[in-house]
């Protein structure tokens, strides 16, 4: 008999009005898990100044945050590449109102030693300890002991050049590593259960894994964490076991609704942005997704599952979930559920990784 279920989704922007209702169709299966977590990708604050660096994110609504409760969520990681883009009040502000609502966080705060705090959530007698890193810069995102922004795994590039999402990273700083496994090991010591979210890979790239990503998430398992969640590509990555572990490499949108992606704005940086990525990554985006912009594989996505049981064993899979236009994610119906299923197997084997044997059950695909 399984002593809990958890859920992990990819990244959360909930930029546009009514965001339960953009949550409403993959809520049915998070609020039948004992724990969910996702990755909050922008700052919800009306404060701060816009940070320099990478394409900033808008700030989006702090009330926007109580949807996630309502949709069934426990935790959020926070170190990503925006989440310092409005600077230490929009973090500071972020925080506070997860705190208001009860919903525990980490990877970002107002200095390192805050931002690589472990959360702790208690779950059917089990103590769990989910810890956050950002791979993918910019360096002004990550935090100091004197400055507010995100914990990290230092990614060298291959030519020199600054770290930032979209540079030619390459190989994890061996230092910085060491910290993170330090990290989990410390995490270890006080929970049953420990979860690493990366924030790593290619954006908007189908299969593709950076140079760094298996090599960095099998350390995390190394190091003793039992379950490995990737997010940032905007588009699902294969599975890997290491270990016996699941590494989930991307966990794709969770629920992406925004207009800072459009080509048709004001913000100069973001518009650019919206029309370059067209050159960079080869895609034109279908109209009608005109608020998840995003490539056209983008509609295949999942949430991450792993049941854990009494005896210690975890049986990991994941959800089908189809993104439906505008934006907005949705539970497979059952002729989804296969295609879906099939483009995950493919993607994993398509990218190097060993092939996934899979059964499916009623509401998930469970990997053997």
């Amino acid at each position: 008999m399984a002593a809990f279920d958890c859920i992990f989704t990819g990244d959360l922007v909930l930029d546009e009005p009514d965001p339960a209702h953009w949550l409403s169709g993959i809520a049915p299966a998070l609020q039948r898990a004992d724990v969910v977590i996702g990755h909050l990708e922008v700052p919800h604050t009306h404060r701060g100044a816009e940070m320099a660096g990478d394409v900033p994110a808008p700030g989006a609504d702090p009330a926007h945050l109580a949807a996630l409760c309502g949709a069934g969520f426990h935790a959020v990681t926070l170190a990503g590449n925006h989440i310092a883009d409005c600077g230490a009040e929009g973090i500071a502000d972020t925080r506070a109102e997860l705190a208001r609502l009860q919903i525990a966080c980490c990877g970002a705060g107002a200095h390192l030693q805050q931002a690589k705090q472990p959360a702790l959530l208690e779950v059917a007698d089990k103590r769990l300890a989910l810890l956050s890193y950002n791979c993918v810069g910019p360096e002004k995102a990550w935090a100091s002991d004197d400055r507010a922004g995100c914990a990290y795994v230092r990614i060298n590039t291959a030519d020199g050049s600054p770290i930032a999402p979209a540079a030619p990273l390459h190989v994890a700083d061996p230092q910085s590593l060491a910290l993170m496994s330090a990290d989990i090991a410390a995490a270890c010591a006080q929970a049953d259960l420990v979860i690493v979210a990366l924030h790593k890979g290619i954006v908007h790239t189908p299969v593709k894994l950076a140079p760094y990503e298996r090599a960095v998430a099998q350390a995390a398992i190394d190091a003793g964490a039992h379950v490995v969640i990737g997010h940032h590509a905007h588009i699902v990555r294969g599975i890997e076991f290491h270990r016996g572990r699941p590494i989930f490499h991307g966990l794709g949108n969770g629920c992406v609704v925004t207009r800072a992606l459009s080509p048709s704005q004001e913000h100069p940086a973001r518009a650019a942005w919206a029309q370059k990525r067209k050159q960079l990554f080869g895609f034109e985006p279908d109209p009608e997704y005109y608020l998840a912009p995003f490539h056209p594989q983008a509609v295949n996505a999942m949430l991450g599952c792993l049941r854990v049981f009494d005896d210690g064993r975890m049986e990991a899979g994941f959800v089908p979930v189809f993104v439906e236009a505008p934006g907005r994610p949705v539970l497979a119906n059952a002729t989804q559920v296969q295609a879906i299923a099939d483009y995950i197997a493919y993607i994993t084997t398509a990218a190097g990784l060993p092939p996934l044997f899979m059964k499916m059950e009623s509401d998930r695909v469970v990997l053997q």
